[in-house]
């Protein structure tokens, strides 16, 4: 068990100074301080963990040789290039799962959503590379597991069972990938995966790039089976790209039957792709959650994984340049994240799980658009970075 940990000077969400107690592992009013080691928080902003809501820890070439990038524009390109990858670079999932989740940890990363493979090449190799991970850093790190197919389910053979197999392994959540353009068949695609989400008690997270129209039929078949399955609160789909592309009205109805139906929507800010309304999302109560999807890998050879500097981009998307929206990008990636997931014990009130990122900042918003590395990171009530540094004791990594 850590020590009781005292936090001086600290201000919650770039709030007023105040000071934060750790007790076994989690906050606790002042009066039930008992004697403590003491950190000066120097005035600094103090957020709870920072949530990873949407990566791909299996994929990322963190720590490997450049990959010389020679893909070509479309998703199928990029899948098939990813599949390729994956015999061509020996990329080993417990590996490289592991150097990810230490990089991020320096930024104050503490609870990871991460979508994993699983295909008729592989199996669920890269599931079980990733449990190894997970259990080896679980004092560091909550990761949760997303049965990915990447590759697509309904035209590959044998998939659905290696889904089925992924979950009675240990993976957390139904993965699903988009119903119409690789799928070709969404109503069948999105029974199968809801089906799965059934039988194993598990939520669902689906891959949803499909463009306006489309996107927004293959929404509406989501809506209806998670009210169907009453799995309200236990959805999320991820980009949704088609709400940053409809008509103001159509726009409007979706975001409101996804708030209804407590569906989540997980977003990056994507350059390439129409940004979602952010500013409506707020407004319609529709929660949101933010990722860095693939760091680093065959795709892209962009991100490092700061949620905070994920918070900046969100905010720079959407034009959004006040205090007010800069603090609400902070949320996205804070206590949206948290719910999109479904964490519990998450915060700085009492009864929370003690973990805490001290960022040097005075206010939310400067932190969200400097994002100054130079933090300190506290995991359960043990410091585990300081000032941007990892500590000793922790997992040595390949």
């Amino acid at each position: 068990m850590t020590a009781d940990l005292l936090i001086r000077n600290a201000r919650p969400f770039g709030g007023p100074l105040e000071d934060l107690y750790i007790r076994d592992g989690r906050f606790v009013a002042a009066g039930r301080a008992r004697t403590a080691v003491e950190i000066d928080a120097a005035g600094h902003v103090a957020l709870p963990g920072l949530v990873e809501a949407h990566t791909h820890l299996d994929k990322t070439l963190i720590g490997m040789d450049w990959f010389e990038n020679r893909v070509g524009p479309t998703r199928n390109d990029r899948i098939l290039a990813d599949r390729n990858a994956k015999r061509e670079l020996g990329i080993d999932a417990r590996r490289q799962s592991a150097r990810q989740i230490m990089q991020t940890l320096s930024y104050g990363v503490l609870s990871i959503r991460s979508h994993v493979d699983v295909d008729t090449e592989i199996g669920i190799a890269n599931i079980e590379g990733v449990l190894e991970t997970r259990e080896a850093m679980r004092d560091l790190v909550d990761v949760q597991i997303v049965a990915f197919p990447q590759s697509g389910m309904l035209p590959r053979a044998g998939t659905l069972e290696l889904m089925d197999a992924a979950l009675s392994a240990g993976a957390d959540i139904v993965g699903g990938i988009d119903p119409a353009s690789i799928e070709r068949d969404p109503v069948r695609h999105l029974d199968a995966i809801f089906a799965l989400a059934d039988r194993h008690a598990k939520p669902i997270d689906i891959h949803l790039h499909e463009p306006g129209d489309l996107g927004a039929f293959c929404l509406d078949l989501i809506i209806e089976r998670t009210r169907a399955l009453s799995l309200q609160g236990r959805v999320m789909v991820s980009h949704a790209y088609c709400l940053g592309m409809l008509d103001a009205s159509r726009q409007v109805g979706l975001i409101e039957r996804l708030a209804a139906e407590r569906i989540a929507v997980m977003t990056v800010g994507s350059p390439s792709a129409p940004a979602l309304p952010l500013r409506l999302m707020r407004a319609s109560g529709l929660t949101v959650a933010s990722g860095s999807d693939g760091i680093q890998g065959t795709w892209e050879p962009y991100g490092n994984g700061d949620m905070l500097e994920r918070a900046k981009y969100l905010a720079q998307r959407n034009g959004m340049a006040n205090d007010v929206d800069l603090e609400y990008a902070a949320q996205v990636c804070t206590f949206g994240g948290a719910e999109g997931i479904g964490l519990g014990g998450y915060g700085l009130s009492e009864g929370c799980f003690g973990d805490l990122v001290l960022v040097p900042a005075r206010t939310l918003a400067e932190a969200v658009a400097l994002t100054p590395h130079k933090r300190t990171v506290i995991r359960r009530g043990r410091v585990v970075v300081d000032g941007g540094e990892l500590t000793g004791g922790l997992p040595a990594i390949e």
